[in-house]
């Protein structure tokens, strides 16, 4: 991260990422401080304290004049809704990571405060950076572009990716999708006292992020999926996330208001359940536009499995509960 972000100006970087995260334990508790000391860059102070008061959030940018802000896209979503611009004058930038962000998100935080989010990525086991966007490279009659919207950016130096077929695990070409394979000194050497585990997970020295991911000719990563979030309908998978982005284009909505899971299916192994938060009429039209919508007919799920309930269940990351998105989906089945 020191190598990717050095910009020749000291930073005063804000975590607002939970302390049993690891992006917030190794960001705000030693990461950022560690690298920065072994580097030498006296100048960057690190605030390791972690704060979730979005009313709050403003005045200590601002009073504290913070360069780099890293959250989760749910915590960025709340700011833009309640920060002034103002009070994030300070900021050159600004990192999201924990879950994917949704372009909607990206999009309302810029219009707001001015500055671009930069997606990153990691997970646990890999200390937890991958990858992450940056500010472009620039020169005399030179550009290297650092982001692309939608992307997670390029691994960190170090940090070698591949792409494979889930089921073969032949390589895929650009562009193509497949499962996510991390290996550097990064990665961790195993789970404690779980060796299966283990080897379920690392094979080679590459480890399985469980994530379905392309990479472009630039080298620039996106991840399209989370293999767990897939259902296999009729035998054809379908993803969750996807289905979930398009009900959200649909609505115009700025927020989250659709979490797509799925039940059991005596026909088709499974089928798709949508929680949602939309009052009636709003989903009604949102569900006739669905159904226009260019996508193939197993990705639709019918108008009776959609479920009002008064709010989306999110772990304390910011993340989408998903084991209680099941719950209450099976639930909300056995009741309809």
């Amino acid at each position: 991260m020191s190598d990717t972000f050095v910009s020749g100006a000291p930073h005063w970087t804000w975590f607002i990422i939970p302390y049993f995260f690891i992006g917030g334990l190794a960001g705000g508790a030693y990461f950022l401080a560690a690298i920065l000391e072994w580097f030498g860059r006296a100048d960057d102070r690190p605030v390791v304290r972690t704060g979730y008061e979005v009313a709050a959030i403003g005045a200590l940018v601002s009073g504290n004049a913070v360069t780099m802000l890293l959250a989760t896209p749910t915590f960025l979503n709340a700011y833009a809704r309640r920060v002034s611009p103002e009070d994030f004058g300070s900021l050159r930038y600004v990192i999201a990571g924990a879950e994917k962000l949704p372009e909607r998100i990206a999009l309302a935080f810029e219009d707001h405060f001015g500055i671009r989010p930069l997606e990153g990525y990691g997970c646990t086991e890999c200390s937890p950076v991958v990858a992450v966007n940056r500010g472009d490279f620039r020169a005399a009659q030179f550009r290297q572009v650092g982001a692309k919207r939608g992307s997670i950016g390029h691994p960190l130096p170090g940090i070698s990716v591949r792409i494979i077929d889930p089921e073969t695990r032949e390589p895929r070409a650009f562009g193509q999708a497949g499962l996510l394979l991390v290996r550097g000194p990064n990665v961790m050497q195993g789970y404690l006292g779980r060796p299966e585990k283990t080897a379920e997970v690392l094979v080679g020295g590459w480890y399985n992020t469980g994530d379905i991911a392309t990479v472009d000719e630039d080298g620039f990563l996106r991840i399209t999926d989370r293999l767990s979030r897939f259902s296999k309908i009729g035998g054809e998978m379908v993803p969750h996330i996807r289905v979930e982005e398009i009900l959200q284009e649909l609505a115009e909505a700025t927020e989250q208001v659709f979490a797509v899971t799925s039940v059991p299916d005596e026909k088709k192994g499974e089928r798709l359940i949508v929680l949602h938060t939309l009052p009636e009429e709003t989903l009604q039209a949102c569900i006739e536009r669905f159904a226009k919508a260019d996508l193939p007919v197993l990705w639709k799920p019918r108008p009776d499995q959609f479920h009002q309930i008064p709010n989306l269940p999110y772990l304390g990351t910011g993340k989408l509960d998903l084991r209680r998105l099941r719950e209450l989906a099976l639930e909300l089945s056995r009741q309809a």
